[in-house]
């Protein structure tokens, strides 16, 4: 299984789980010139934007550890693009992280990090 079938089953579980925890998922892969955002989800009022990270090893860290201050950043901006293509006004953004450490071809271990880190 390659990197980015690992990654794409990845987003597959988060958008379900996503759901499952009664959140509606509205968009996912949405893309712009500078990047992209992996989940947007509506959990009430609040505007979700969630990064998935996927791995199949931790020999380079969790994953949810691969979320830099720079990646963070890159995730703020694109949350305002993403209201501002989207006519959002006045909406309020949570930024969650959702790791995924696969074990076996038929498990992982998923964690949920809501409000992983603060819009500046």
């Amino acid at each position: 299984m390659t990197s980015m079938d690992i990654g794409r089953r990845g987003e597959e579980a988060a958008a379900a789980y996503l759901e499952r925890q009664g959140m509606r998922v509205v968009d996912r892969n949405w893309r712009n010139g500078r990047g992209e955002i992996d989940i947007v989800a509506l959990d009430g009022p609040d505007l979700v934007i969630c990064e998935v990270k996927t791995r199949a090893s931790t020999s380079a860290g969790q994953p949810e550890e691969s979320v830099s201050p720079a990646k963070q950043r890159r995730l703020m901006r694109l949350a305002e693009a993403y209201a501002a293509a989207a006519g959002l006004e006045e909406v309020s953004f949570r930024f969650d992280v959702v790791s995924i450490l696969v074990l076996r071809d038929d498990r992982a271990l998923l964690k949920h990090h809501r409000a992983a880190f603060i819009a500046a």
